[in-house]
């Protein structure tokens, strides 16, 4: 596992992700993956690949211009599904911009209920 749950990358996409509402967080495939309900929305590191990154599934109207940036990529497996990744580290890397991704993510696959809690309505 290259990125366990209590690796600092980890835990700092958790700080971002586990305040959605109805978020949780699985282990999968020796990862962090981070879902509303059934479906993933952020997933810590990108599969067969140590280099800090979180993958997250864009906007479609942002991926090219996300795709222009030299820290992001397409990941292995999840990127046929449209997803991207973002390089950062635990102290480095544009944690703003990835927190607005995760958001963007969480929002494509959230339920309505869970949109609503979000958006306080």
């Amino acid at each position: 596992m290259r990125f366990p749950m209590d690796h600092p990358l980890t835990r700092r996409v958790r700080e971002i992700c586990l305040p959605f509402p109805e978020a949780t967080e699985v282990l999968a495939h020796g990862r962090s993956t981070f879902r509303a309900g059934k479906r993933q929305f952020a997933i810590v590191g990108a599969a067969h690949d140590d280099v800090g990154a979180v993958e997250f599934i864009p906007d479609e109207l942002e991926r090219p211009a996300l795709l222009e940036r030299d820290d992001v990529f397409v990941p292995p497996y999840e990127g046929a599904y449209g997803w991207l990744a973002l390089r950062v580290e635990p102290d480095a890397g544009d944690w703003v911009l990835l927190a607005e991704l995760i958001d963007t993510s969480y929002r494509q696959v959230a339920l309505q209920r869970q949109l609503r809690a979000l958006d306080g309505g």
